[in-house]
């Protein structure tokens, strides 16, 4: 693990601490760097670039309030929210998100998700499978491990999968991915996540991260004596990969917003850095990491966004928290064309289930599981169409239901892995297929 450390802070839970970035821990436990390293090596064949990046709504995001306006429906379930046109012709969304719906030919909303658990976690939005279905001894891994085990790394210097979504207070909202039978080798590298001890660059503290003739002196220097130490001889190939992982430019550099144009930081917005009440922070510059990342080289990136658990207050939060959506993702979504990478990258951005047709007393909506949302865009998808419908109360799917499986089905489809043929070998032997439903989503390939 590589440490820079910053100076004291209080955070807004009270705690006085020290500010940290952390580059390199590229799994849990006890397993080392090198062992992880000689995992991926032995992984499956190499595949070109395709990459996802996957923004989980912590909570459960409201359907009808999003993509699936109800204008024909009584008050109680209508809500307060309009629809607007977009630039496809015969498609609205709701009236916060203008800047989607002006690139609508660039998504696709899918309104009639079902399959949810009802449960608060990220478990299925990353694996496709409810943790209490039947799996295999260790459980599925999650989409980004399953990327990490097939295709390996793009870069050696770049781990192939890295989850951005910080610790809350609801840590089943925290989860970036786990990597289930196949192993620490392939959970996900986490820049502000616990790992293997600790290497520090000494004097180096976040308030000069700005300063890139400083740091890269230090990681020289932090090399030199690693070398002159005699530390690095008698090292197998897999440990020095490990060396150049944990001290790799290219990792530093995707991770230092610094490098980027001021206006293009300015249009993806910085966001909130502070965690919302048990939920995540309103972070946009983990949209941008995010495609820094993928850049770079790296396969998957996970992360959440905010907190969308409304039991009250509904349409004041949505107020807050959608138009923030809409800038980071739409900035995403358009960075990502503009440097020719959309057609490789696909974008899905979803939670683990809907809210209540009917607003309760505190103008807040309700878990409800029987129905919920997706907004893709990329990833070669037919795009500038919309996937399925509800019933006039937003109630259940009414035509084209789609499960959670099609959504991975079609994921796994446009990074290059046909999942009708592939299965991974567990702990015991036995072949496992990645979902259940291996049909992709026609419209959308």
């Amino acid at each position: 693990m590589l440490t820079i450390l910053g100076s004291p802070n209080r955070f807004c839970d009270g705690v006085s601490r020290r500010n940290f970035l952390k580059i390199g821990g590229l799994a849990l436990g006890g397993l080392s760097l090198p062992q992880i390293l000689q995992a991926e090596t032995n992984a499956g064949v190499r595949g070109s670039h395709k990459a996802i990046i996957m923004i989980f709504l912590p909570g459960g995001p409201p359907h009808q309030d999003m993509w699936d306006i109800k204008t024909d429906a009584p008050r109680e379930i209508r809500g307060e929210f309009r629809p607007i046109k977009t630039s496809v012709e015969g498609i609205e969304i709701c009236e916060l998100f203008p800047r989607i719906a002006g690139m609508m030919d660039k998504f696709v909303p899918i309104r009639s998700v079902y399959g949810c658990d009802g449960s608060h976690y990220a478990y299925q939005c990353l694996t496709g499978w409810r943790r209490r279905d039947p799996g295999p001894r260790g459980g599925h891994p999650c989409l980004g491990s399953v990327l990490s085990k097939l295709h390996g790394p793009v870069d050696r210097s770049m781990p192939p999968f890295v989850g951005l979504s910080p610790k809350m207070g609801h840590m089943d909202w925290a989860d970036n991915g786990s990597p289930g039978f196949l192993g620490q080798a392939h959970a996900p590298f986490k820049p502000d996540g616990d790992g293997m001890a600790n290497m520090v660059l000494q004097g180096v503290t976040l308030d000069r991260l700005s300063d890139r003739k400083t740091i890269l002196t230090s990681f020289d220097r932090f090399r030199t004596e690693v070398d002159s130490s005699g530390q690095m001889e008698g090292l197998d190939a897999f440990q020095q990969r490990a060396f150049d992982v944990l001290t790799s430019s290219k990792l530093r550099e995707a991770l230092d917003l610094e490098r980027e144009d001021p206006r293009l930081r300015e249009r993806y917005g910085r966001g909130v850095n502070q965690n919302k009440d048990d939920g995540g922070p309103r972070l946009l510059d983990n949209f941008l990491v995010a495609r820094r990342l993928v850049e770079a080289g790296v396969r998957c990136v996970t992360l959440a966004f905010s907190r969308w658990d409304w039991h009250g207050g509904n349409f004041a939060q949505g107020r807050t928290e959608m138009p923030m959506l809409d800038q980071g993702v739409t900035a995403l979504v358009e960075d990502l064309d503009r440097r020719g990478m959309l057609d490789d990258v696909t974008v899905v951005v979803w939670g683990e289930f809907g809210r209540t047709p009917r607003i309760n007393k505190d103008a807040g909506r309700d878990h409800w599981p029987q129905v919920s949302c997706a907004l893709l865009a990329g990833g070669g998808m037919r795009t500038g169409q919309v996937i399925g419908s509800t019933n006039r109360l937003g109630e259940v799917p009414k035509d084209r239901p789609v499960h959670f499986q099609e959504v991975f089905a079609t994921l796994y489809h446009n990074l290059g892995i046909n999942v009708e043929t592939t299965t991974i070998v567990d702990h015991t032997g036995r072949p496992q297929y990645l979902v259940d439903m291996r049909e992709p989503i026609r419209e959308l390939i």
